[in-house]
């Protein structure tokens, strides 16, 4: 997690820091400690006073962050010494009744998952903000012409709500795998040694499914210490997600360029200011959207390399997951913050994209044209004329519409005027306005 005063804002937020701070996992790794105690003593494996005592410790303020931090690199396990210090801050030798039955990973595993359960709350609160945003966007701009592009150059209109709406539909199905991946994320973690209960005898998967309720948690069907699979998927939608954020950002800055100049991000005073060139306004929320998000796929991939776990307790491969969690879920929220700034104030400009429609003299309908003429002379024959004079064309030779208006296999099929239609960008969007709203009606549901 960036540690930087200065660029921490740039490439996360305050709140997913909070999640992920040590003093967070010490108070969710104490919640799952207290959690157990009061449960095995409503279970009467555990004295009852025991399991009372234990919970006027699970104050994480109160705990010295640097002393467990000494602890956890003298053990290799910063459980060990969080158990040490609960044992030792209870009276009467009653903190021996802590972890009863418990290891290290169930601990440290659900303690992630509550983590992990709060990490999703800002992920799925701009997710929704973005998709909002976005659909408010395509209602807007619903027919709003422009030039549509492939490899980066013309190819025929769509509009700019259009585009929008494709970026949304993206969205709603991340949306759709958030909801799918709660259950098999959010399960709690209590096995012992191997997984198998055997420290509590008969009374284990009674605990378990205790705790898990306590905690607001599901109860696995058997341990998960090394089938890491959930862990995994949750990185993948990470990527996924954060792509797509990256892909929206990738079309706005090239829209943003110079000579294009359609989209801008928000204005801001200051931003995306040059050191030297006074005019300059780059792009900055987009660019910090593809930086973080290339760093979220890579962080994912690592977090699918930390499945290979051996036998029952990884060796190397559970450990990678501490550091790769927090990170990911840092940079994911810094580059879902800027997606949301981005999509809530983002300005077009209709004028220009007009003006670029007109660019090229009409050659954007090239394919209007060729279609008008196909039923009356042959689609392919209509293709090879159109293109021929597109060529004329490009090379100075003429306009557009003069070229077809006087081109004598032409000529007698259309008029002038039936040209200067299938000239019309506005009249070449197809059904985009339909598709429109065929997304906005999934996100009106």
């Amino acid at each position: 997690m960036p540690v930087s005063p200065i660029f921490a804002a740039l490439f996360t937020t305050e709140a997913m820091t909070d999640i992920w701070s040590d003093r967070t996992r010490l108070q969710r790794c104490l919640d799952v400690e207290l959690a157990l105690a009061r449960v095995q003593a409503h279970l009467n494996l555990i004295p009852k006073d025991a399991a009372e005592e234990i919970q006027r410790h699970g104050n994480a303020q109160t705990y010295n962050l640097e002393a467990l931090a000494q602890g956890t690199t003298r053990a290799g396990s910063p459980i060990i010494p969080i158990v040490n210090a609960l044992v030792a801050a209870c009276a009467n030798k009653q903190g021996e009744w802590a972890h009863w039955g418990a290891t290290t990973q169930d601990i440290m595993d659900t303690a992630m998952v509550l983590q992990l359960r709060d990490a999703l709350v800002p992920i799925q609160s701009d997710l929704v903000a973005i998709c909002t945003a976005l659909a408010a966007l395509a209602q807007r701009h619903r027919d709003v012409p422009m030039a549509g592009r492939s490899n980066l150059q013309h190819a025929i209109p769509v509009t700019f709500g259009y585009k929008m709406a494709v970026i949304l539909a993206g969205f709603q199905r991340h949306r759709e795998r958030l909801a799918q991946l709660r259950p098999r994320l959010l399960v709690a973690q209590f096995g012992g040694a191997t997984g198998t209960l055997a420290s509590l005898g008969p009374n284990g998967l009674e605990v378990q499914q205790a705790l898990a309720a306590e905690l607001g948690l599901a109860q696995p069907v058997i341990a998960w210490h090394t089938a890491r699979d959930s862990l995994a998927e949750a990185g993948q939608f990470l990527a996924l997600l954060t792509a797509s954020c990256a892909k929206f950002a990738l079309d706005i800055r090239l829209l943003m360029q110079t000579e294009i100049a359609e989209a801008a991000e928000p204005a801001q005073p200051g931003r995306g200011a040059s050191s030297t060139m006074p005019q300059k306004r780059n792009p900055v929320l987009g660019n910090f959207i593809h930086a973080g998000a290339a760093l979220v796929r890579q962080m994912s991939s690592s977090l699918t390399e930390a499945m290979l776990q051996d036998h029952e307790r990884g060796t190397g491969t559970f450990q990678m997951e501490w550091a790769l969690i927090p990170e990911l879920f840092a940079h994911a929220a810094g580059v879902l913050a800027h997606t949301r700034t981005l999509a809530e104030g983002l300005t077009i400009d209709p004028t220009r994209m007009r003006a670029n429609l007109n660019l090229t003299g009409g050659l954007i309908l090239a394919e209007a044209v060729m279609m008008g003429l196909g039923p009356k002379i042959g689609r392919n024959r209509a293709h090879d004329l159109v293109q021929d004079i597109c060529r004329e064309v490009a090379a100075g030779h003429g306009t557009f519409l003069d070229l077809l208006a006087t081109n004598p296999e032409i000529a007698p099929h259309a008029t002038r005027t039936e040209l200067e239609t299938l000239l019309d960008p506005a009249a070449y969007t197809g059904l985009a306005g339909t598709m429109v709203d065929r997304v906005l009606g999934v996100e009106g549901e």
